[in-house]
């Protein structure tokens, strides 16, 4: 059962009201708190990719691991980084360079035929943090496949039953903001066994703000 979207709209116009003005724009955050869900069960472990209606503020920085004609493409489309085979085999056993990797990079994309190569060089630094490359065609376009990164979240349950992702900022339309949370939120409901009534409670929160809760 889909939230109503008054109630979304109610709670984001309460988030930036409880959010006092700072020098920067602060980051909107959803926080999804869910019941009856044991997050030490393997089949109740959520990690959903999701693309949102619209950019969520802060630009992700995207990596992308290809050769020849798309590692070009790639670097003409705007990826943050391009790295090749010669650069997968440098970061063998260098796991201080491959953890700055994991962490300067929001999503990666790997050419199909470099995966053996990625699996072996970073699969042990990307795999537990949920950042594993989305394998692509070397006949894709990959410009389409990086502007689809940029909007993508990452929702991710650790040892809590409690989800977490950025879906704008306070600068953003209130109405481009709903519809990431819609997206969010149905996903999300069409994972839980129960749908809705897994959830406990959904908030929105700005960087600096106070919780404001949607209305179930």
């Amino acid at each position: 059962m889909p939230l109503k979207k008054k109630n979304i709209l109610d709670a984001i116009k309460k988030a930036k009201d409880k959010s006092k003005k700072r020098k920067f724009s602060q980051s909107v955050e959803l926080v999804i708190n869910l019941q009856d869900v044991d997050p030490k069960k393997q089949e109740n472990r959520i990690q959903e990719l999701i693309e949102l209606p619209y950019p969520a503020g802060k630009e992700n920085k995207i990596c992308v691991i290809a050769s020849g004609e798309m590692a070009l493409k790639a670097k003409k489309a705007g990826a943050s980084m391009v790295i090749g085979r010669s650069d997968l085999e440098s970061l063998m056993g260098d796991k201080k360079r491959q953890k700055e990797l994991a962490k300067t990079y929001d999503f990666f994309i790997a050419e199909a035929p470099l995966m053996p190569f990625v699996g072996k060089s970073l699969g042990a630094t990307l795999g537990p943090r949920g950042k594993m490359p989305t394998p692509v065609s070397p006949t894709v376009n990959i410009g389409d496949q990086i502007e689809k990164h940029r909007k993508l979240v990452l929702l991710r349950m650790r040892g809590q039953p409690v989800l977490q992702c950025r879906v704008g900022n306070e600068n953003m339309a209130d109405n481009e903001m709903t519809e990431n949370v819609q997206a969010i939120l149905e996903r999300i409901e069409g994972r839980l066994k129960r749908g809705i009534k897994n959830i406990r409670s959904i908030h929105l929160k700005a960087t600096m703000g106070t919780p404001a809760k949607i209305a179930i």
